[in-house]
């Protein structure tokens, strides 16, 4: 029952936030996910209704790199910022610079925030 409630909260939370924030083909929406194992991301145009990058600690990519990092993993803080360099890499790729952030209901803390300073680092800009 607890845990229904917990999912509760962040789907209202979620809801409350992306009525601001809203992904053109310009300026995508970053929208993270993190699960007790694993953490995603991608970005989104919502005005076309596409998903325009995406990455994760579950991509080949992710596992080459992880090698070289000590202590990461796809669940831990290192591992997360690893997942945001990885994202800004393939954003810079295709052009894309400036994002907005979507937290998705999730606090701004820990695995999401180290996401987000990963992506900064890489050349984000949000």
């Amino acid at each position: 029952m607890k845990s229904g409630l917990k999912e509760l909260a962040r789907r209202r939370r979620q809801a409350r936030v992306r009525k601001k924030v809203t992904g053109t083909p310009d300026r995508p929406r970053l929208c993270v996910f993190r699960s007790k194992k694993h953490i995603y991301c991608q970005l989104i145009d919502d005005i076309h209704g596409q998903s325009l990058a995406a990455a994760s600690s579950l991509s080949a990519a992710f596992r080459e790199r992880i090698q070289g990092v000590e202590g990461a993993a796809g669940g831990n803080v290192a591992g997360a910022k690893l997942v945001g360099a990885l994202m800004a890499e393939e954003a810079l790729a295709r052009g894309i610079t400036r994002v907005v952030f979507d937290r998705n209901g999730f606090i701004y803390h820990g695995r999401v925030k180290a996401l987000a300073d990963g992506a900064r680092e890489g050349g984000l800009q949000f």
